[in-house]
């Protein structure tokens, strides 16, 4: 957190110690290091989105954002309203990353078709919209997590 001047790697903003958490840019699960060169302080909404995908996966999120990244954590009204504009929505602290985190939990019995997804999400997040469960679906494809085929969902990571 020093060495970044308490400040998020990704979204450069100010990172307050209590959300503060380890990033390995190469995932511990990937054989990643403990180091300096390998690790970053980052939100923990951030951290849970990552989970252990891969540098180019991590990479590939970031670059979709299509040039505006919006950290799960950010609060911040201008941010939200570009990423709206851009159909990246802000969900909040760890809301999109608590949906990867659960259906990563799932293995194989992830969600197969889209309406079973969205009762899924429905189920975990209580109160979204029909609008917000759409923009969620949206940034879910957006991140490369998961693929759309008609009916039919696949799942990219």
């Amino acid at each position: 957190m020093f060495a970044q001047g308490g400040l998020c790697f990704f979204c450069d903003k100010a990172l307050p110690q209590g959300e503060a958490s380890v990033e390995h840019l190469v995932a511990s699960a990937n054989g990643g290091a403990n180091g300096d060169d390998n690790c970053v302080a980052c939100c923990k909404a951030l951290n849970a989105l990552f989970g252990s995908m891969s540098l180019k996966e991590k990479i590939g999120l970031v670059l979709n954002q299509k040039g505006i990244f919006t950290c799960p954590n950010s609060n911040q009204r201008k941010a939200s309203k570009q990423a709206k504009a851009l159909g990246i929505w802000d969900f909040g602290p760890d809301h999109f990353g608590a949906v990867i985190a659960n259906l990563r939990q799932r293995g194989t019995a992830k969600p197969k078709t889209v309406k079973t997804l969205m009762s899924t999400i429905r189920a975990l997040r209580k109160g979204i919209t029909d609008e917000e469960l759409g923009m969620l679906c949206e940034q879910l494809q957006t991140a490369g997590f998961i693929s759309i085929n008609g009916s039919k969902v696949v799942y990219g990571r």
